[in-house]
């Protein structure tokens, strides 16, 4: 049976029947990511049900498909013994991070029912601090000693493959358990029958350390293009190792984590689904205050100018495209440099090179949104009005931009996130500056050539 026939309303139907093995043949050849989208709306006991109707293996794979939340429910919903069981067959640093998420309830019925060997690696992984390399490594990683033969390296492989997450890198360790070199499965297999590992092993590969941030495994394992990177501990022996998909996990997460704070609002730590209302008032509510009292600096530059306003009305029309563009240019800005601060494509000391660039850049983006609005200005105020304008449209996309730029690498400077340099907050500040930039040059051109005119 395929996806096409195959649905969450047939596997209901077979539930409600009570016909496990129509669900256990269905769901044989399936994709667990397949799977998951068709039980995902059931309740916690119908997808454990479903759970059970699957092979052992399937089930650990499966499991880790889930969502945190939808893990602890079914976590919740399984037997001890069955939940045990699931535990003894995940992949070891999920079934770590899972351990993790549950309640201290959940945490105690489950330990007892856990061999003595999966609750001492659990204990191991969990030790790291959350944001290390430590926390998102694994302990499913195949060893190879140095003096046997390729043939034997093989062979030996093959007896480890079943515990280990992958075996297309291997690692070679001295006597102390120390990190000597690597050595792919291709170059087992292409090299001398009578070769040695030592002869054909990559020594002093690229590793980290267990107490770094785990942001430094991702770009480590994007810079030398690897399947897994080493993670070394205080002893510098070999503790486990970040794969290439649990990198890829961090990435997204950060880049989630980013994307959410530039428009300031702060992690949910849940899924938006299952978020309460209460959660998502208190998550978005304090920076729309902050920016509240920030837009009154607008609103004075307004007040400030009510001679200028009254005198040429015709300046309000151009106030909101004005400020806007200064808005928009800063929050293309602030992206674009949260985006490169936090891959390591610019570091601090690049500042001063980047304002230089963004400079010219921004200048040159100002005076082409100029002569776009210039001709309007003309139509609609006259040519005074058309320079006011113009100028004001280039001074106010350079600081909106150089306000974008600046920020990331200042909270940077402070050791705060860049990511909180937000779209909102640096619209607000643009604004701001944008309406005393708009009103002053209109003061000053205004009253200039109307002492001229005089």
């Amino acid at each position: 049976m395929n996806t096409v026939t195959l649905n969450g309303a047939a596997l209901d139907r077979f539930l409600r029947n009570n016909d496990l093995n129509s669900i256990k043949v269905a769901l044989r050849h399936e994709h667990p990511a397949d799977i998951v989208g068709m039980i995902g709306d059931m309740t916690p006991e119908d997808m454990s049900r479903v759970l059970l109707c699957l092979d052992e293996a399937k089930q650990a794979t499966l499991f880790g498909y889930f969502s945190h939340d939808t893990q602890k429910q079914l976590a919740q919903a399984l037997d001890r013994r069955d939940m045990a069981r699931i535990f003894g067959a995940m992949a070891h640093d999920e079934r770590a991070d899972l351990f993790a998420e549950l309640e201290d309830d959940q945490k105690n019925a489950l330990l007892p029912a856990l061999a003595q060997a999966e609750r001492e690696d659990m204990r191991k992984l969990a030790a790291y601090p959350e944001g290390t390399a430590g926390s998102v490594m694994t302990s499913d990683y195949a060893t190879v000693p140095p003096h046997l033969t390729t043939v034997q390296a093989v062979e030996h492989l093959r007896r480890v493959a079943p515990d280990a997450e992958t075996i297309y890198h291997s690692y070679v360790l001295d006597e102390e358990r120390r990190l000597i070199g690597t050595v792919s499965l291709r170059d087992l297999i292409v090299a001398r029958d009578d070769a040695r590992v030592e002869e054909i092993m990559r020594r002093e590969p690229p590793f980290i350390r267990a107490e770094d941030k785990r942001e430094e495994a991702v770009e480590k394992i994007r810079k030398y293009d690897l399947l897994a990177l080493p993670v070394i501990n205080g002893g510098d022996r070999l503790a486990g190792i970040v794969t290439y998909d649990d990198a890829m996990d961090v990435a997204r997460e950060a880049e989630d984590v980013s994307f959410v704070k530039t428009s300031a609002v702060a992690g949910l730590g849940t899924s938006m689904l299952s978020a309460s209302i209460g959660l998502l008032y208190r998550k978005r509510v304090p920076w729309l205050v902050i920016l509240v009292f920030g837009n009154i600096f607008s609103g004075a530059g307004i007040a400030y100018f009510e001679d200028t306003i009254a005198a040429y009305i015709a300046l309000v029309f151009f106030l909101p495209l004005l400020v806007d563009s200064g808005g928009n240019a800063g929050s293309q800005s602030a992206t674009m440099m949260v985006r490169a601060l936090a891959t390591g494509d610019v570091r601090m000391k690049d500042w001063g090179k980047m304002v230089t660039r963004e400079a010219a850049v921004a200048g040159l983006l100002g005076l082409t949104m100029a002569l776009a609005v210039s001709a309007i200005g003309i139509f609609r105020g006259g040519p005074e009005i058309a320079l006011v304008v113009s100028l004001t449209m280039v001074l106010i996309v350079l600081v909106g931009s150089l306000i974008g730029m600046s920020l990331p690498f200042i909270l940077s400077k402070f050791k705060l996130d860049p990511a909180a340099a937000s779209a909102p907050l640096v619209t607000s500040l643009a604004d701001a500056i944008g309406v005393i930039i708009y009103f002053a040059m209109a003061t000053w051109l205004l009253d200039v050539s109307a002492a001229a005119a005089g």
